[in-house]
């Protein structure tokens, strides 16, 4: 078991694959539930009105958008830059054409080799196991 401090409120727990503990989380999703349904009452609200309302930081909001679990309807925002080349983005952390190069980049490194360039393994025309051979010799 992996123990952790909380990123939020530095108590320990039992790392899960979050940063947060359970407390923090539970508030997180809380959080999360206030924005989604103030944007959903007032779609088109700016950053600062949705904070202001729900009494969610704009940090955390930007990382709902980040995460992709809200989106910015506008076409032109000021927000969300793709992190690999710069262009203005509505949802996520990449732009669809950078998404698009990395897909195709991450394919061809995990493409499996071809059956004539395998690399051999010297010691793998041996079959049998060493306590095998070492058996047969006191046989």
């Amino acid at each position: 078991m992996d123990l952790r401090n909380c990123a939020k409120c530095n108590r320990i727990f039992a790392y899960v694959g979050n940063d947060l503990c359970s407390r923090c989380a539970k508030n997180h999703e809380d959080d999360f539930k206030k924005v989604k349904d103030y944007l959903y009452d007032n779609p088109g609200a700016t950053i600062t009105e949705v904070s202001k309302e729900t009494g969610v930081e704009k940090k955390q909001i930007l990382r709902y958008l980040r995460e992709s679990r809200i989106e910015i309807r506008e076409e032109d925002n000021l927000l969300l830059d793709c992190e690999r080349c710069g262009k203005s983005i509505r949802i996520g952390r990449f732009c669809e054409q950078c998404i698009a190069e990395m897909q195709k980049e991450f394919n061809s490194v995990l493409k499996p080799q071809k059956r004539g360039t395998e690399v051999k393994d010297p010691g793998k025309h041996r079959t049998r196991m060493y306590t095998a051979e070492m058996r047969r010799k006191f046989k």
